[in-house]
């Protein structure tokens, strides 16, 4: 995460650390690790209807420790983007990581019930679900969606792995009323065949809506091991490196969630341009970098 803050231009004023702000993540769940201590306000199981907390899949909680992780089991060096961030956790993938458009669905419409009683800014979604074959339930899921950012709720979704190609962002960051997030290493990792943005979902040339908005690092990023474990007081293999636009996807929110404590008053859509307009350009075509890598410090500016 040190070498992501470096990327992002993190230099991060005193104080922003994105508290007050609270963050959904529908994802497979999350564990209680260290990292994430005091920061998970509530937790639903839209796959076993489980009560308590857990992930069977790790990725979960990766991406929460990507968004908010303290980093106290590593003195700070694996820390989130925003450590002050609160988190509301749906678990709607199963330990394949596998999940149905209901579950999805069901997530969605659960979020906006608890919205106001949590104070919900952002939504994290690094789930890239492909093109569905029932156009019915895509609708729906489309749908609502659009309703949670219609909410005022900042919606950040990945822009799925099935890159490179034209047309290949996913399902859900396809949507309209999304802040899509796909995948780029810039300097970084420029000899490894598989850096994130090898396969990174690109967006339709000449699309009227046009994909992704930005992009973020994605590669080989250290965060919290739902598959660690506490011996004699001590946390073993407390972190983990996983690859793809699902980690490049919370580092936005993150970054969204610092610009949220800064400027409360801020609207999603005032965000989003945000976001984009302080991007740094890449050099490369639109389909593939948005407005470009996100730069921390310009958003805080």
């Amino acid at each position: 995460m040190q070498r992501v803050r470096k990327m992002v231009g993190g230099n991060v004023p005193d104080g922003i650390d994105g508290r007050n702000v609270t963050v959904a993540v529908l994802d497979t769940g999350v564990v209680q690790h260290p990292d994430l201590a005091g920061k998970i306000v509530c937790f639903q199981d839209f796959v076993g209807g489980r009560q308590i907390m857990y992930d069977n899949n790790g990725h979960g909680t990766h991406v929460c420790g990507i968004l908010c992780g303290s980093g106290r089991l590593s003195q700070g060096r694996y820390r989130g983007m925003a450590p002050g961030a609160r988190l509301v956790v749906g678990k709607v993938l199963d330990q394949q990581g596998d999940g149905s458009t209901e579950e999805m669905i069901a997530g969605l419409e659960w979020i906006l019930r608890v919205r106001e009683k949590y104070g919900i800014r952002i939504l994290n979604i690094s789930v890239g679900i492909g093109s569905l074959e029932e156009q019915e339930k895509e609708r729906q899921l489309r749908e609502k969606i659009e309703k949670i950012w219609d909410s005022g709720i900042l919606v950040v979704c990945a822009a799925g792995n099935k890159g490179p190609g034209d047309g290949t962002v996913s399902s859900v960051g396809g949507c309209a009323r999304v802040v899509t997030v796909g995948c780029h290493d810039g300097e970084y990792f420029t000899r490894n065949p598989r850096r994130c943005e090898t396969y990174s979902g690109w967006g339709e040339p000449g699309s009227l809506i046009r994909k992704p908005d930005v992009v973020a690092p994605g590669t080989d990023i250290v965060s919290c091991n739902a598959g660690g474990f506490g011996l004699y007081g001590r946390w073993k293999s407390a972190y983990v490196a996983k690859s793809g636009t699902s980690m490049a996807t919370p580092v936005v929110s993150g970054a969204a969630a610092l610009a949220l404590q800064k400027f409360p008053d801020m609207s999603n859509q005032q965000c989003r341009m945000r976001l984009q307009y302080t991007a740094r350009d890449l050099g490369l075509p639109w389909n593939r970098q948005g407005w470009g890598m996100i730069n921390v410090k310009r958003l805080l500016d």
